[in-house]
């Protein structure tokens, strides 16, 4: 990092094992949201940069996709030794940049370390031979891929995506989010640090309608694994058809948590809430529909308005802070438009509200917002808001909540509270969502991870997610 001028500039990329100037000229700023000022500038690169990395990739490949399994185990604990030891420098980028609070940020750190050795459990059960019938199947690598991650904890992505890359013998490009440079910056050195062969993981700082698209077009990359949007990932699907690339899309949600008439709101919905404010409400897997047995609805408002009015928000450097900022202006106002909706809507203000917390003078902060009264049908149950405001939607029946939850374009996560465990169970069993939590907040890094429907395709974590690095190869007559 550069910082001759008067704001730090990050002004170099990752190429075949150096870190050297892109060919790109421009500066992108990058702020502090929690006090709006412009603390760093990235220097970004070109479609130039995008295929010196996809050659460099390319080339290493050639010997990396012949490595032994031993050899993938012994590179990804180096690169856990490495990131581990930046564990508090990611959090404090992440912290600066898009203002994660401490917990989610302290979590995100060490996930982004621990993606390594968890992949090298993965690779230690994983059988690359296989005897079918008369066949030997081999599962071999796919080749060179674009690994494209988002903002948020975008250190965690771009460690996960690269493990599974690594332990698949492919060799990476990689094109994180430009908001993310700070971060970007931090895990590089680290990864670097690692000393891995050369080309083996390529990193160019750059936008996604420059870098993003080259790496999605370009018939050298086998494989895009992107995390984001839903709109930007069938941009990144259509790019990709010409050579028909494989692809892995973990997209956006609108996660409902349902409330069955057992559960206890005691335990439950604090969780809830928590579930629905997770990484101030900037996450995809976030719980931002409440669905209510009707019932119960006057005690669940007042128990969720109980639990939403003791949040605290603020910036990072409060550790008591359980909400932080909006990444961005842009972003803060995406979400003021969306409360504005929900009023025009007609959906009845639980608590929060338009602008910025009384307590806070600077920054792009929200207040923490929950609408009742809200029909499935709204816009604002709808569409991923990507802040924290939360829907409170009721419910007749069983049949009338699972008809309700399902009744979405996404299908990311979904949640399920209630006393009797077995029912609670067969009632997560019929929700269409990849993954389903039940009474709690759980996480498991070798299940596998991603969505049905306009939440994505494929899976990330453990087996399934190295599969989708992987193509198998039918050998008859062999044995």
């Amino acid at each position: 990092m550069n910082t001759t001028t008067a704001l730090p500039l990050i002004d170099t990329i990752y190429i075949d094992g150096q870190f050297v100037t892109p060919q790109g000229t421009e500066l992108f700023d990058l702020h502090n949201p929690a006090t709006e000022q412009v603390v760093a500038r990235v220097r970004l690169g070109d479609r130039e940069d995008a295929r010196r990395a996809i050659a460099a990739a390319k080339r290493a490949f050639e010997r990396f996709s012949r490595s032994s399994v031993a050899e993938r185990i012994a590179l990804l604990q180096r690169l856990h030794a490495a990131v581990a030891a930046r564990e508090n420098d990611i959090r404090a980028a992440m912290q600066l940049e898009y203002g994660a609070p401490d917990g989610f940020a302290r979590f995100a750190a060490k996930h982004a370390a621990d993606a390594f050795t968890n992949m090298v459990e993965t690779l230690r059960r994983y059988e690359f031979t296989r005897r079918i019938g008369t066949a030997e199947v081999q599962m071999e690598p796919v080749g060179v891929v674009a690994l494209i991650t988002p903002w948020n904890s975008n250190a965690g992505f771009i460690c996960n995506k690269l493990a599974t890359a690594i332990a698949a013998g492919c060799t990476a490009v990689i094109k994180p989010s430009e908001m993310s440079a700070q971060q970007t910056q931090v895990v590089l050195e680290a990864l670097h640090a690692a000393d891995l062969p050369a080309g083996l993981f390529n990193i160019v700082n750059g936008r996604g309608d420059v870098v993003g698209d080259e790496f999605s077009a370009h018939p050298d990359v086998s494989k895009v694994s992107f995390t984001g949007s839903t709109a930007v990932g069938k941009a990144i699907l259509r790019a990709g058809a010409e050579t028909l690339k494989r692809v892995t899309l973990e997209l956006g949600g609108k996660s409902p948590t349902l409330l069955l008439p057992d559960a206890d709101f005691t335990s439950a919905i604090p969780l809830t809430v928590r579930a629905g404010f997770i990484n101030s409400g900037q996450a995809c897997i976030a719980g931002t529909r409440i669905l209510v047995p009707e019932a119960r609805m006057d005690e669940a408002l007042a128990a969720i308005r109980t639990a939403v009015e003791a949040i605290r928000v603020g910036p990072a450097s409060d550790p008591a802070s359980e909400i932080g900022p909006m990444v961005s202006a842009r972003q803060w106002e995406r979400v003021q438009g969306y409360i504005a909706l929900g009023a025009e809507e007609g959906a009845q203000l639980l608590t929060g509200g338009p602008g910025r917390p009384e307590h806070l003078s600077e920054g792009w902060f929200v207040r923490p917002t929950v609408f009742a009264g809200v029909r499935n049908d709204m816009r604002i149950a709808r569409e991923e808001i990507f802040g924290p405001v939360l829907c409170v939607i009721g419910y007749r029946d069983e049949e009338d909540a699972i008809a309700i939850a399902n009744d979405t374009n996404y299908g990311l996560q979904a949640s399920v509270y209630g006393s009797d465990f077995a029912h609670a169970r067969k009632v997560a069993s019929r929700l269409q969502a990849g993954r389903v939590l039940i009474n709690g907040l759980h996480h498991e890094p070798l299940a596998p991870f991603g969505g049905f429907k306009q939440s994505g395709i494929g899976r990330e974590f453990g087996a399934f997610g190295l599969e989708a690095y992987l193509e198998p190869k039918t050998l008859l007559g062999a044995v």
